[in-house]
């Protein structure tokens, strides 16, 4: 690691964004809460939108016991799940549309999840979001044997990054842009983001068939089976 090195240009100005939902199935599971945002060089929050919607379906206990919204709470003072889906889809839209690129942590599951939800409410569906920046994706990339879990509050902890109230969805969004801008002041990066966009999808795919080589092997995964490595949107 090179901790001293100056942060891209194009990391100066960053979007983040992140979704509290019913479940990990990006399929069938709905958005809770949202949260999109804009950051600074110094990861300073300069712009900021939060959503609690009522996703329509009852939360499970246990996504509430990690997000801490209830179905009565959702019911009673969520918005409707059409207009929260629309209007953060029109966010990142917005964001896209100015040349800022987004962060997001694990981005495949927050954009593959939204993207059904605007499919299931009639709301247009982004298309080709980015450029997006993954810090997941890319910690695995840059320092490929370190040792130990990749959830945010570690990949936080490692790169010296506070996230107080982890899996609130603005603490989270908000970490996962310090963490980006962190790995770019330890490892060089691409001259730009569209360009660290494409890197991605090459490596998202590698990191896809090394977990799914490695699920085979221990038994968690059929032969035949495989992980689906699509970035940042999983295939339909």
């Amino acid at each position: 690691m090179a901790p001293d090195l100056e942060l891209p240009a194009w990391l100066g100005r960053v979007g983040v964004f992140d979704l509290e939902t019913t479940g990990v199935d990006v399929g069938a599971d709905r958005i809770v809460t949202a949260h999109v945002g804009v950051l600074d060089a110094k990861g300073r929050e300069i712009a900021a939108r939060s959503w609690l919607a009522d996703p329509g379906i009852p939360i499970p206990d246990g996504a509430a016991a990690v997000h801490g919204i209830t179905t009565r709470h959702a019911r009673a003072e969520g918005r409707p799940a059409r207009d929260v889906v629309a209007e953060v889809a029109g966010s990142l839209r917005s964001l896209f549309a100015q040349g800022l690129p987004v962060v997001a942590y694990n981005a495949s599951y927050d954009f593959s999840l939204l993207a059904h939800e605007c499919a299931r409410h009639g709301v247009p569906v982004l298309e080709n979001p980015g450029p997006v920046i993954d810090p997941l994706v890319i910690d695995k990339a840059v320092d490929r044997y370190r040792r130990g879990k990749r959830t945010l509050e570690v990949v936080a902890e490692h790169y010296g990054v506070v996230l107080d109230g982890a899996h609130e969805a603005s603490a989270d969004a908000i970490a996962a842009g310090r963490v980006a801008q962190a790995i770019a002041r330890s490892f060089p990066l691409a001259a730009s983001a569209s360009e660290l966009h494409t890197q991605q999808i090459g490596w998202a795919r590698s990191q896809a068939e090394s977990l799914t080589e490695y699920f085979i092997r221990i038994g968690r995964l059929e032969p035949e089976d495989a992980l689906d490595g699509a970035w940042p949107v999983h295939e339909a």
